[in-house]
């Protein structure tokens, strides 16, 4: 999984705190980082229909949905792509001890494994909402956290 998947779901945590939209350089200032880098994650959310890009003086992004119909798999998929994360290349075919490709009529463990493995995970983050994530800050930061995260991007104090 790509760093820019933990950016982006946090850019999706933050923009539940606020009812306008929030420019892109307010977000990368936030979680300083490179606002050129950052944008590449909202481009990604954007394209997938994640959240929503607001033209204008007081333009910026906005989250698509309701945060509880957002989950950790959709942001993933937005920004790693939908692809499998392992794939076979049949590697038990190669080598001086190679497996004729006409005995390998079902996959080999280590190919079993590992997509039942990444079924699990995929399954694990489709359970899991932004909204779910933005009570675990609340729960863990205190819920004061996000309401100081919305003052300071609204121009409030912090």
């Amino acid at each position: 999984m790509s760093g820019g998947v933990e950016w982006a779901l946090h850019c999706c945590v933050v923009l539940t705190t606020s009812h306008t939209p929030v420019p892109a350089a307010k977000l990368a200032e936030l979680h300083d980082v490179s606002g050129s880098y950052l944008a590449k994650q909202l481009q990604a959310l954007a394209r997938a229909g994640l959240i929503h890009s607001v033209q204008g003086k007081s333009g910026g992004y906005v989250l698509t949905r309701a945060p509880e119909s957002v989950t950790l798999l959709d942001v993933v998929r937005a920004v790693d792509g939908p692809g499998p994360s392992f794939v076979c290349t049949e590697i038990r075919q190669r080598g001086p001890f190679a497996t004729p490709a006409d005995a390998c009529t079902t996959p080999c463990p280590v190919a079993r494994a590992m997509w039942a493995a990444e079924d699990a995970w995929r399954q694990a983050l489709a359970a899991v909402t932004i909204a779910d994530l933005a009570r675990d800050v609340d729960a863990t930061s205190g819920p004061e956290a996000l309401v100081g995260i919305q003052a300071w991007l609204t121009g409030g104090a912090g």
